[in-house]
């Protein structure tokens, strides 16, 4: 299998890290002459572009989108147009229409598509969904997400399309559903024309409710997962990399109960290559991805329903 990485920056670098590892890096497309240069003295075997139609016209199978979000749209649609399938790193789009029409695009011409939501591949998310259906905490009550650091805050969009993506990508994959209702409030602190902290409300059919608080002034790091049940809850720290089982409800009768906690789940931390695995996988026995195109769409409409929730809070 020949994957060409497009984009080799800040994030992209780990991607051609990772895909030389996994043995299947055949190419890289890097804009910056400099950077493209250092690339050519390391890995003198690889294709080398400075332009992306060049790379799509090369005999590879698949590529791995890694350039900013604004021009994800094109170079996805030419290379699903060109049979190569595409692993493409979040957001997957500016608009949740862009995204649909990719994801149409896709199925037509049956090329994999697959987003980076990169903590779908934490192995602690996929092991507290399977936890969770065991019932090991009872019936789904909420699910709040906590994303909050110093960050590299940005002026072309705002932080719940920076960062605040990931969780709702967990937030959707937990819930198996996208909300009924959005909520939102946000703050521009630092003077930009985007929030640079948001807090959400998300209310499902299903009776759950969802929150999140995403910032990037924030004097501590906390990336957290609070999961709370009809018989007790779970915490998973993103940093410790551990899931705390607390045992702990209140019954019918409002008594409480707490029957101590106990650390259920230990993660490895290195989500991306098993990310960039699972799209090979897919890629060679034709499988649907975790975090496939139509997934993204219902992340970005989500995203976009949260904008608007914001921008209507901000009038009163």
């Amino acid at each position: 299998m020949k994957v060409v990485a497009i984009g080799a920056g800040a994030w992209g670098k780990n991607i051609v890290r990772n895909l030389e590892e996994l043995g299947v890096l055949s190419g890289i497309v890097e804009g910056n002459n400099e950077r493209l240069n250092a690339y050519a003295s390391d890995h003198p075997s690889l294709g080398l572009y400075a332009d992306w139609r060049a790379a799509l016209a090369s005999d590879c199978d698949a590529v791995a989108i890694a350039t900013p979000t604004s021009v994800h749209y094109e170079i996805a649609m030419a290379a699903i147009e060109a049979g190569k399938d595409v692993f493409v790193e979040k957001p997957m789009t500016n608009s949740s229409a862009e995204a649909r029409e990719l994801a149409a695009a896709a199925a037509s011409a049956d090329v994999i598509l697959m987003v980076g939501h990169l903590l779908l591949y934490q192995p602690a998310i996929a092991w507290m969904r399977e936890y969770m259906a065991a019932g090991h905490i009872g019936d789904l009550f909420s699910i709040r997400h906590e994303r909050l650091n110093l960050g590299r805050a940005r002026s072309a969009e705002n932080v719940i399309w920076d960062i605040g993506v990931h969780d709702m990508a967990i937030m959707l994959y937990l819930v198996g559903q996208a909300p009924e209702r959005v909520r939102g409030t946000g703050h521009r602190m630092l003077g930009l024309s985007v929030e640079d902290e948001v807090h959400v409300h998300l209310e499902f059919a299903n009776g759950v409710r969802g929150n999140m608080h995403t910032s990037w002034l924030w004097p501590e790091t906390n990336r957290r997962t609070i999961v709370r049940g009809a018989t007790g809850m779970l915490v998973y720290d993103e940093v410790a990399q551990t899931v705390t089982h607390h045992r702990k409800w209140i019954d019918a009768d409002l008594q409480n109960h707490d029957e101590g906690s106990e650390v259920v789940h230990r993660g490895n931390g290195q989500p991306l290559k098993l990310e960039l695995q699972h799209f090979l996988d897919c890629v060679a026995d034709r499988s649907t991805p975790r975090s496939d195109g139509q997934s993204a769409v219902a992340v970005i409409e989500t995203l976009e329903r949260i904008n608007e929730a914001v921008a209507e809070s901000s009038r009163y």
